[in-house]
């Protein structure tokens, strides 16, 4: 199977659609390119690195990027991982591409104490990370 491109899209590309991009590329390795965007660019969530920091995962590296900037990528797979992004999302030609949604609890809206917030990431990765699985091995077997 050749190396397929896939987007996962989110509103702001801080925090939900990071930790799908580095469950995707574990999952995925070198049978897929995996980017993530947004429709706005909110910076990297410290939140989202921790969470997936606990889970051997590091997402430091990754840049907060605008859907825009991979114009002309052939897409084989389009994530959008929030109903706002999936409602207000660009035009994106890619006439191949398999459009996905799931909507994703935001833990980034939650307040409260610590532990709250902690416990409010781990139940968005842990989603995430059951959902980037499950497409792995079902739209890549």
């Amino acid at each position: 199977m050749s190396e397929k491109n896939v987007l996962v899209l989110c509103t702001g590309n801080s925090c939900r659609s990071q930790m799908a991009h580095g469950y995707l590329k574990k999952y995925l390795g070198d049978r897929a390119r995996i980017y993530s965007a947004g429709i706005e660019t909110h910076g990297l969530n410290p939140g989202a690195v921790a969470i997936m920091k606990e889970d051997g995962m590091d997402i430091s590296a990754h840049t907060s990027n605008h859907v825009d900037e991979y114009k002309g990528i052939d897409w084989d797979f389009i994530i959008t991982v929030c109903d706002h992004a999936n409602e207000n999302c660009p035009f994106i030609p890619a006439p191949k591409a398999k459009r996905l949604h799931h909507n994703f609890f935001d833990p980034s809206k939650v307040e409260g104490s610590e532990k709250e917030i902690h416990e409010a990431f781990e139940k968005a990765r842990n989603e995430i990370r059951g959902y980037c699985s499950e497409f792995a091995a079902t739209k890549f077997s």
